[in-house]
């Protein structure tokens, strides 16, 4: 009985912890969504004002079409390299880098639209992909102190602001026009210096204010409020302890931390089932996303049909991003994504069925965006709940970088598969793509938590 009436206790405890607000956590979240805001300004200037840029200084279309695969496959090879600085450093030196990365990669932008440079083009694009790797490790870096309880709220908190500069960024050519006219730039030059400094600013802000760091304070609950020391010059300490001995110390920390990810995504179903879900939403929405302006336009659809199209698109992908953080947190994971994918499926009939209507093609990207929003949050958060904390940096980093490189490949090889068949065979396709994560759903067990050790507590 008294066994019993200590577990009590100790349960209460906990769930009063979790209840309990902490400071520390909305001082974070806080900073976190005001670089998030700033950031994303950036951001959001490549898929409009970027791909006419690209057009514009190769004035080749084959040239145009790798030029805007740049910024996406930037994010892919940045994701690995910032997550594991994020474990050696800390979230506050990882996100600070990618934001100041992309930040000179605009800057060479402004030189690549204000005089016609096509290397300046490629490398500034390539650099901007920073930018999508810090944010997207922004959005797990609000779960690093969360309770298990608002993880997913944290996390599409930061995801649901990001939407605030995607919005902004593709509008960024009317106040583009007025800074030119005031300084002798083009509209495009004028446009990426704006987005050149909101990423500067983005990453003056972590640096600034992202103290004490948030994966440091998570791997030394308690330790002083304060950053990590500097690891002295050739000293590569990580944020955490990681096992191996004085052998496995010897070997390059790099390829450790990837055999480390790799045997973590083998030995553990759930963030095998989390990765799967989260590359599967990219890859399904960006193939389909990419050829939707061309299939309008070819549809007889003006420009203006083509941004409203888009836009709504990006409405749905962030704008119930709060609701479906309350929802996982609420009816977990597993129900999320299975939300996810009916909207997938409704989607993908639409596109497959209803092609050739422009309302159509019209709600089939509204409900591509939905989709989206809820397995990637989902999958985010269960991937973050899933990875232990030693290897969470890393292994988050290593996922982004994986979406974000098959993001790139769909939206490169979608433009030759639709010209060879056509929109609807690209929906084929697309839903194809979706029977893995749609099998994992329907076996209940690979969304399970494993069992805690009799007396032990939850993790805040």
């Amino acid at each position: 009985m008294t066994q019993k009436h200590a577990a009590m206790t100790k349960e209460a405890e906990c769930t009063a912890a979790e209840a309990a607000p902490d400071p520390l956590q909305r001082r974070t979240l806080v900073v976190l969504v005001i670089a998030q805001i700033l950031g994303t300004i950036g951001l959001g200037v490549a898929p409009s004002i970027g791909i006419l840029l690209a057009g514009e200084v190769t004035d080749n279309e084959a040239w145009a079409g790798l030029a805007r695969t740049s910024s996406t496959l930037g994010a892919a090879l940045l994701g690995i390299p910032l997550g594991n600085l994020a474990a050696r450093r800390g979230r506050r030196a990882a996100l600070t880098t990618g934001w100041w990365v992309a930040a000179a990669g605009a800057a060479l932008l402004v030189a690549a639209a204000q005089w016609q440079l096509v290397p300046a083009l490629f490398l500034g694009l390539l650099m901007t992909g920073a930018g999508t790797a810090a944010s997207l490790q922004a959005r797990f870096a609000a779960t690093d102190l969360a309770s298990p309880s608002t993880r997913a709220r944290s996390l599409s908190l930061v995801v649901w602001m990001g939407a605030i500069g995607n919005v902004l960024g593709p509008n960024l050519g009317v106040p583009g026009e007025v800074l030119g006219a005031a300084t002798g730039l083009s509209v495009y030059a004028a446009a990426f210096l704006i987005a050149a400094i909101g990423s500067l600013l983005a990453g003056t802000v972590i640096f600034v204010l992202l103290r004490p760091d948030p994966l440091h304070r998570l791997m030394h609950p308690g330790a002083a409020a304060q950053d990590p020391p500097a690891p002295a010059p050739g000293d590569d300490a990580p944020v955490s302890p990681e096992p191996g001995g004085v052998d496995a110390a010897a070997r390059p920390r790099r390829l450790r931390r990837l055999r480390m990810m790799v045997e973590e995504l083998a030995a553990n179903p759930r963030a095998r089932t989390a990765l799967i879900a989260l590359l599967t939403s990219q890859v399904v929405m960006v193939s389909l996303m990419t050829m939707t302006p061309v299939h309008i336009e070819h549809q007889g659809g003006s420009l203006t049909v083509v941004g409203i199209t888009i836009s709504l698109h990006v409405a749905g992908m962030y704008g119930l991003a709060p609701v479906v953080g309350l929802l996982v947190d609420r009816a977990g994971h597993r129900v999320t994504v299975g939300v996810g994918i009916l909207l997938f499926a409704l989607s993908l009939g639409a596109a497959i069925f209803a092609a050739s209507s422009m309302t159509g093609v019209i709600i089939s990207l509204v409900l591509l965006g939905l989709g989206w929003s809820f397995m990637n949050v989902a999958a985010s958060a269960l991937f973050s709940a899933a990875i232990p904390d030693r290897s969470r940096a890393s292994a988050q980093g290593g996922a982004d970088a994986l979406s974000n490189l098959l993001g790139a490949t769909a939206s490169f090889i979608a433009g030759p598969i639709m010209v060879l068949t056509s929109f609807s065979a690209l929906g084929v396709l697309a839903a194809a793509v979706m029977i893995p994560v749609t099998v994992l759903f329907l076996r209940r067990s690979r969304w399970q938590a494993p069992a805690a050790p009799a007396g032990s507590l939850p993790r805040g």
